[in-house]
């Protein structure tokens, strides 16, 4: 069984977190022998680093990774993936609403494929929410074509030697569109599992912000002139091992 790096982004989750770090353990203890729970504080204004420096004492396999100001989304897993020191990096939120078990759902699908993605069935989110996110993964799937079905779900589980093979410039909510768009353009293997989504108990999500959606769009208009701009080379697909 194959070493795992847990990448948590934590922006506000002092009350999520500790229900999180623990369903991990829960999940990873007895699937895994050799494991870490990498947390990144993305410049928390609540107590989320004081509350994960003391799971650290309850849980040996917690890491804290700061970040002094809030710098996005992005730029917390984008921290929390070249923090990894694991063979397999998994990353999911802060925020509780994943069955943290059903990584048992992913590892499978690794064999023949670099990257495993779940889609959330069904989205446990309000309406507007719903809405969005529709909107968001056809406007995806418009510019880039078809890349998975859930470009945003945060339950993901991919070989961390990809890292080595693409650079992900964005650091906001189009990071996971820049991550799978350029992990599939370099050739590697993405497979897809349901999974299944929980409704928030604590916190408040941030995706939903004007200023966020704002930074969003621009983000992705940007990657789409770079993607223009960069010679195509031929895919050359590579087998997971």
């Amino acid at each position: 069984m194959p070493s795992i790096s847990v990448v948590l982004p934590a922006y506000n989750e002092e009350e999520s977190i500790p229900r999180t770090v623990a369903n991990v353990v829960e999940a990873l203890q007895d699937l895994c022998e050799d494991y870490e729970i990498v947390v990144v504080n993305d410049g928390s204004r609540d107590r989320t680093a004081q509350v994960t420096l003391a799971l650290a004492q309850q849980y040996p396999q917690v890491r804290l990774v700061r970040h002094e100001v809030n710098k996005g989304y992005g730029a917390a897993l984008y921290t929390g993936f070249i923090s990894a020191r694991k063979d397999l990096v998994f990353m999911t939120d802060g925020d509780a609403q994943f069955d943290v078990r059903e990584i048992r759902l992913l590892l499978p699908l690794l064999e023949g494929a670099d990257l495993a993605v779940g889609y959330r069935n069904p989205r446990r989110d309000p309406f507007h929410r719903l809405l969005y996110a529709w909107g968001w993964n056809l406007l995806i799937n418009l510019l880039f074509g078809y890349t998975v079905r859930d470009v945003d779900c945060a339950f993901k589980l991919f070989r961390r030697g990809i890292l080595n093979d693409f650079v992900v410039e964005s650091r906001g909510a189009t990071f996971s569109t820049e991550f799978l768009v350029r992990a599939k353009r370099t050739g590697h293997r993405i497979r897809e599992a349901g999974v299944t989504h929980l409704p928030r108990q604590a916190g408040k999500p941030t995706g939903g912000r004007p200023d966020v959606v704002i930074r969003a769009f621009k983000e992705l208009i940007r990657f789409r002139w770079r993607l223009f701009r960069e010679p195509r080379r031929p895919v050359q697909y590579r087998e997971g091992t």
